[in-house]
């Protein structure tokens, strides 16, 4: 999983656990393998959200949950670079975390109910 930080070795993800990433500077998408029960249509939905993006804003990407299992989406991108859009990162989380409500709450349960 390190190479999916690729350009941010500064960061630090270590609270809570990582559900899955996009990298735009790696060119890495990752799905933490502990959540390989969540259904396949819902990966891939994952998938496309966090890719579209990163294509769209750069940076990196995380959706992941904290340490009392709330989920949480973060993106963030290498200080030195200057095509990141880090005000279109936030109102697309926003959009996001309004038009995927129901999405966000499965993940939530499922989260807190197998982990």
């Amino acid at each position: 999983m390190k190479n999916i930080f690729k350009g941010l070795e500064n960061q630090d993800y270590s609270e809570g656990i990582i559900l899955a990433v996009s990298n735009k500077y790696a060119k890495l998408y990752y799905f933490n393998e502990d959540f390989e029960k969540i259904p396949e249509v819902v990966q891939r939905e994952l998938q496309v959200l966090l890719v579209m993006h990163t294509e769209e804003i750069g940076g990196i990407i995380a959706i992941g949950f904290d340490t009392e299992g709330q989920l949480y989406i973060e993106s963030t991108a290498n200080e030195l670079d200057a095509s990141y859009d880090e005000i279109g990162s936030h109102l697309k989380i926003r959009e996001y975390q309004r038009n995927k409500k129901e999405l966000f709450a499965s993940l939530e349960a499922f989260y807190n109910e197998f982990f």
